[in-house]
């Protein structure tokens, strides 16, 4: 039977660094939820559909700051000491709920009991404390594909200089080498964010200053990177902006910008169900594939008040039971309030995820049959999601992928595909330019950069250009001492440009913590700056500067292969 489409599904997988960085209710436990409600659990998913003879063809992006964590000797630590005390609070629940005569809690306690038993069993001896080592083994054997990302996740259409997108994208792809033993072929942007080649002007501070700037997507071919995801919104041309722009003077400038030398290669209506070659040049150099988030799809998924996990019968994320934290209530209904939620049910959500799932799969096929109806070639449809809404905020969403994974590749008409794959099979060639923006609110920058963030980009702006300053002076020097500091700052820089911060900033999801982390790592930074200079110049340093040296270096421990030639002006792939 012909292949009237392809499938494949794209998860992101993210945090920002917290080793080090505190543990509750901001810090390490985010790490640790999402490894024992998300990462643990979609293993074992893949694993599963593996050993029933349907690979999953997932495309799992693993940021290089996460991997970094999920192979730190302290995250293994600091896992199991969670766990265990997961395992302790259901039993203390479990034996509270019984004496209150309330037993269907007191069987939900022991289901809590019975996971996170499982989940470090699992950890411990079937993983042997190795995630990445087990996400790796899955890819070597063909049954996914690992997509890698900006080091630390930096927002790439604000970072001020070339030479450190460079270093963003190059220790991407060094990382990922080093874990997975390979180069990666796709990337996520870190929040599908893009600009194309123009003359740029920085939004805040260096007023008035233009100069040429590349477009994303020659930073990624010149990596050897062969595609990225994409928003719907930005294929069609950048609708989706919202009221921002009128109401953010610094967007509309911005816009105004990207705008003015955009170009337009393809004037037919364009299809996420298609792949394109995107550049930003007049000559088509550098071009680089895109897959294109589906909308249909994913509004099932992603609508609090249309999607699946809004079900009344599936667990609730919001409403906890303390001190333990473990959640007993489900959905009950999306306008709930949590006074309102009812005791949950495992045992009714099997029928609801049955049916949710083959919706899903329906509506895929639906979509596939109609493109090659339409068109007479096969499609692609791409349902990219954050790793984490499966397990963490939608607590049988694991399941429910595992179920739509399978019935997807048991139907004789649709092909699971990675995304590499997906590009191999339908070969673009097709040139496009895009528009600038990403799949934040607004589909523009404002998450970002906004009158409550506006000051971080100055302070990004500042470290960035110190930072390429001196790598252009001492970046050649053999002394270990100096070496070790400017690596240091490398790392400090690299986590102040996390796209975290003015996120957590602007939603307020955890503003405090973001705001004290990003002045943290600037105050670092700062420090770290003096230090480099002083030791070039001959200066001693005295014991306390050395101190606080091996503090940072304790604290902010990743990318050991760090190349100080990344932050050269100019930029360079070794």
């Amino acid at each position: 039977m012909t292949i009237k489409g392809y499938f494949t599904v794209v998860l992101h997988s993210h945090l920002p660094y917290v080793l080090s960085h505190g543990r509750w209710p901001h810090g390490t436990d985010w790490v640790n939820e999402a490894t024992a409600e998300t990462y643990i659990p979609l293993l074992k998913v893949m694993t599963r559909l593996q050993e029933e003879g349907h690979p999953s063809k997932v495309t799992l992006g693993i940021t290089p700051i996460l991997a970094e964590q999920l192979s730190s000797e302290s995250f293994r630590e600091e896992f199991i000491y969670y766990v265990k005390n997961k395992i302790e609070a259901a039993k203390v629940d479990e034996i509270y709920f019984t004496r209150w005569n309330q037993p269907t809690m007191a069987r939900l306690a022991r289901m809590w009991f019975d996971f996170y038993g499982e989940t470090l069993t699992t950890f411990q001896e079937v993983y042997h404390e190795d995630l990445i080592g087990q996400f790796k083994a899955l890819q070597d054997a063909g049954s996914i594909e690992i997509i890698t990302s900006a080091a630390t996740h930096g927002y790439l259409p604000l970072i001020g200089y070339d030479a450190c997108i460079n270093a963003q994208i190059a220790l991407g792809v060094s990382s990922y080498h080093r874990h997975f033993g390979r180069k990666p072929r796709g990337i996520w942007l870190p929040e599908c964010a893009y600009r194309p080649r123009y003359r740029w002007a920085y939004p805040v501070g260096h007023v008035g200053e233009e100069k040429e700037r590349k477009g994303v997507e020659e930073f990624l071919y010149e990596h050897g990177l062969e595609y990225f995801i994409v928003d719907s919104h930005l294929l069609e041309g950048g609708k989706a902006l919202g009221v921002y722009l009128d109401r953010f003077d610094i967007l509309r400038q911005l816009w105004a910008q990207s705008e003015k030398e955009r170009l337009t290669m393809v004037n037919e209506k364009r299809s996420p169900h298609r792949t394109y070659l995107v550049t930003s040049s007049s000559t088509g150099e550098k071009a680089v594939a895109i897959l294109t988030r589906d909308p249909q799809t994913s509004l099932q998924v992603w609508s609090g008040e249309h999607g699946y996990p809004g079900d009344a019968h599936y667990l609730d994320f919001h409403k906890k039971h303390f001190p333990g934290g473990h959640r007993y209530w489900r959905v009950t209904s999306p306008k709930s309030d949590l006074g309102e939620k009812k005791e949950y049910d495992p045992d009714a959500v099997e029928e609801r995820l049955k049916e949710n799932a083959g919706h899903f799969k329906d509506l895929v096929k639906h979509l596939l049959l109609e493109h090659f109806s339409e068109t007479g070639r096969p499609g692609i449809v791409t349902a990219p999601f954050d790793t984490e809404l499966f397990g963490h905020w939608w607590f049988e969403g694991t399941s429910w992928l595992y179920s739509v994974l399978k019935l997807i590749d048991l139907d004789p008409e649709i092909e699971l595909v990675t995304g590499g794959e997906a590009i191999d099979r339908l070969q673009p060639i097709q040139l496009i330019s895009l528009p600038e923006g990403s799949w934040g609110e607004g589909g523009f920058h404002w998450i970002w950069l906004n009158d409550w963030t506006k000051w971080t980009w100055g302070r990004v702006y500042e470290a960035e250009e110190k930072m390429i300053e001196l790598v252009r002076e001492y970046g050649e020097t053999r002394d270990p001492d100096l070496q070790r500091i400017l690596k240091q700052l490398a790392r400090e820089l690299l986590l102040l440009e996390s796209s975290d911060w003015q996120f957590l900033i602007s939603t307020f999801s955890a503003r405090d913590y973001a705001e004290l982390r990003f002045t943290e790592h600037y105050h670092d930074f700062t420090e770290l700056a003096e230090m480099a200079r002083k030791q070039a110049k001959g200066e001693t340093l005295h014991q306390g500067e050395w101190a606080f040296f091996e503090d940072c270096e304790k604290k902010d421990t990743p990318f050991p292969d760090l190349n100080l030639n990344w932050w050269k002006e100019g930029g360079s792939r070794e």
